[in-house]
């Protein structure tokens, strides 16, 4: 890459080179999508980066990758491009530079936040409270009252929830780029199967490429397990509600209750997840990646990581005097996920799921056009 362009002016020099040669129009979405293009703006960049699942296929197959003099590298432009976008769409705007730090920033909010709940628990509890043992129902509101939990947890979300919309509509707004295409039923749908399968993390049907030049699925896996694991934790987030006001059953429930079973096997899922994506990473060939933001890859699969695990443990440890210190240190780990989730990682698969839909979208409509 050109030392003196910005990963935009890069991105915009390898469309029109890529544009022009069309070699790997097969390999994934974002080809396709270029060639609908002729000249690129910020909003088509941002919209291409984020269709890129960086599988590496196109940087083995292109004649002009590096050391050509061209010096076409996709996968690691894109992978700049895509991590600016972040910070470029997060709401409110003056928080944009957490993005710049973010490794650090998730590391010291959750060791706050685990700190902020062991003191609070200290505080509020006496010792025989704190560090004895509790069960059945409503065993863990007996260490926080539930009313605090779900206006301390709520408020969070909910601002989460809020700033996540935010910058996903600045995003969709710009990748529209003037040219609005509401999304329907037939492209959400075939955006959710392209996502659900991870259509696009397969290097055209032979695995994301490695250091070592032999591709593997193993990258398309563990995104299916971190996935698939979260989904299911907040499925059992979800019927533990419900349990609540709706039939006024009080956790913790038994071990084969519902809410348990989901959160067991999601919390297995996301342990074995966000390792296996690590190691992934580890065997990536570096020339691929955006070497600035490996401490927010990291710190988003470790924040992953750390609360499933202590959330297991908890499940382990619920009956015993340990229980206290336990939970503090998993509603640190939840809290601090949730205060940072629109300022890491998470927002990838927000964008990437919208540049999905878009691109299913001009699909259909060239399919239109084309009378096909």
């Amino acid at each position: 890459m050109n030392a003196h362009s910005s990963p935009l002016e890069e991105a915009a020099r390898l469309m029109t080179v890529c544009n022009s040669c069309r070699y790997c129009e097969g390999l994934c979405a974002v080809f396709p999508a270029m060639e609908m293009r002729r000249a690129f703006s910020a909003g088509d960049l941002n919209y291409l980066s984020n269709l890129c699942h960086s599988c590496g296929a196109c940087y083995f197959d292109c004649q002009f990758s590096p050391p050509h003099e061209f010096n076409v590298n996709v996968p690691r432009t894109l992978a700049e491009v895509r991590n600016d976008s972040y910070a470029h769409y997060a709401w409110p705007r003056p928080l944009a530079g957490l993005f710049r730090r973010n490794g650090l920033v998730i590391a010291l909010i959750t060791a706050a936040s685990v700190a902020a709940f062991l003191g609070g628990f200290m505080a509020f509890n006496d010792p025989a409270v704190m560090f004895g043992a509790h069960a059945g129902p409503g065993a863990f509101f007996r260490l926080m009252p539930h009313n605090a939990m779900v206006a301390l947890f709520g408020g969070v979300f909910i601002y989460a929830l809020l700033a996540l919309f935010m910058g996903l509509r600045a995003f969709w707004r710009d990748m529209e780029n003037g040219k609005p295409l509401p999304p329907d039923a037939p492209s959400l749908w075939q955006a959710m199967k392209d996502a659900g399968q991870l259509r696009y993390l397969d290097g055209g049907g032979v695995g994301c490429m490695n250091a070592d030049e032999k591709p593997t699925d193993n990258r398309r896996l563990f995104h299916h397990f971190t996935f698939y694991g979260f989904a299911l934790c907040f499925a059992a987030t979800s019927v533990a509600t419900l349990y609540h006001y709706l039939l006024g059953r009080m956790s913790p429930y038994p071990w084969w209750d519902l809410p348990v079973v989901l959160g067991t096997l999601g919390g297995i899922g996301l342990v074995i997840g966000p390792a296996g994506l690590f190691m992934a990473k580890k065997a990536r060939d570096p020339m691929m990646m955006d070497d600035t933001r490996r401490g927010m890859d990291a710190a988003f699969l470790a924040m992953l990581f750390g609360t499933a695990l202590t959330g297991l443990a908890l499940l382990v440890v619920r009956a015993t005097p340990a229980m206290g210190t336990m939970l503090a240190i998993h509603l640190g780990f939840v809290f601090g996920f949730f205060l940072t989730m629109p300022y890491g990682k998470f927002v990838h698969g927000l964008y990437r799921f919208a540049a999905l839909v878009r691109y299913a979208k001009e699909r259909q409509q060239e399919a239109h056009a084309t009378g096909e």
